[in-house]
């Protein structure tokens, strides 16, 4: 059998044996939850946000950070733990989904090996004699979906980053763009580096190829990945991705989750064109504090629509690191941005899907 089609295996017995530790949970432990949760309804949500859902069992759960890996600094160790905790302890099979930017400066085939795999990679090639700070569960690597950043195209056709990864978790080579299914969720994942690719428009391959995607998988909930966010309050935001959005919006796509901009910020759900749209709107997600630090200050004001950010007050310029849990519910979600030890920052909420909106857009 080829080294694909082991690891292929090794991930569908691997989401199967988290689908059985979660109908266990079910069975025995969903008696005591149920008493609790009658005891107190009361869960804190961040700024914005809708009252948080009763705590329905989640179908799925998402967790993960773009912008993450460098042997220069320690921070993607830090969130690193955060990812591997959440997976210890969730009640869901878990995958874990970067935002690009994964191993820098370069996204090399070392950066990969001695930066990235030793933490976010769980130390799947095996354990570093002389590395102190790494995590040494290879599962990590086993339930990661990726998206492509920028950084990983300072090697020549991001061939690194499919190189560690492979086809069977990052798509084609040349493309970097797929989608798979969480319960009764769908998942796209996008190539936001839209030269290397053919374009992000509607006509171009990846464009058409989208649309396609969203017709043959009519889910009543989606969420979409791809690394460059139309909308920041920093100077990450580029209309460059904002084709995505339209067809996105106009299929009833949910919540988009990018990175980039190294900071945390939840947006009300809103239009492509930026319009605040409580009923039909996409929720943004900007999750770009896996470790690398902030570029330059957030601005002031903020941008439209903006709910909540990780900078830490009164230092610009700096952030609060971690990670979002996003549990994938039958008909909603729930978010939870998770600290990384020592980070005083969180936030929390939930929403409700929506289906297509009566217009297009």
């Amino acid at each position: 059998m080829s080294l694909l089609g082991k690891r292929r295996i090794q991930e569908t017995v691997l989401m199967r044996s988290q689908a059985v530790k979660y109908a266990m949970c079910v069975v025995f432990a969903c008696a005591a939850a149920a008493v609790a949760l009658a005891v107190s309804l009361l869960v804190v949500a961040g700024p914005g946000a809708e009252p948080a859902r009763a705590q329905e069992a989640p179908e799925a759960t998402l967790v993960g950070a773009g912008d993450i890996a460098s042997c220069n600094y320690n921070r993607d160790y830090y969130t690193a733990q955060v990812v591997e905790s959440t997976i210890t302890s969730a009640s869901a099979p878990v995958t874990v989904f970067t935002l690009g930017d994964n191993a820098y400066p370069d996204g090399s085939a070392n950066q990969f090996k001695n930066c990235y795999d030793p933490t976010w990679g769980g130390s799947h090639l095996g354990a570093r004699s002389d590395i102190t700070l790494k995590i040494l569960d290879p599962n990590m690597w086993t339930l990661t979906r990726p998206a492509v950043g920028n950084h990983e195209y300072r090697t020549e056709g991001a061939s690194a980053y499919f190189s560690y990864f492979g086809t069977a978790k990052a798509g084609d080579p040349g493309k970097g763009y797929y989608s798979y299914d969480r319960g009764s969720w769908h998942v796209v994942v996008l190539n936001s580096n839209c030269s290397e690719v053919g374009g992000c428009g509607a006509s171009s391959p990846q464009g058409k190829w989208l649309k396609q995607d969203l017709a043959a998988n009519p889910a009543s909930c989606t969420v979409a990945g791809f690394h460059h966010p139309l909308f920041s309050s920093s100077t990450a935001d580029t209309n460059i991705v904002k084709p995505f959005w339209n067809t996105l919006y106009n299929e009833g796509a949910d919540v988009i989750l990018s990175g980039h901009a190294h900071y945390y910020e939840r947006f009300a759900p809103q239009r492509p064109d930026g319009t605040l749209a409580s009923t039909y709107g996409i929720r943004e997600f900007v999750v770009g504090t896996g470790g690398a630090s902030p570029d330059n200050p957030m601005r002031t004001p903020r941008a439209k629509n903006s709910e909540i950010d990780s900078e830490v007050p009164g230092a610009p310029g700096t952030t609060y690191y971690g990670v979002l849990k996003l549990d994938l519910l039958r008909g909603g979600y729930a978010w939870e941005f998770r600290p990384r030890a020592g980070d005083a920052f969180t936030d929390s909420g939930s929403g409700q899907c929506h289906g297509k909106p009566p217009t297009a857009a």
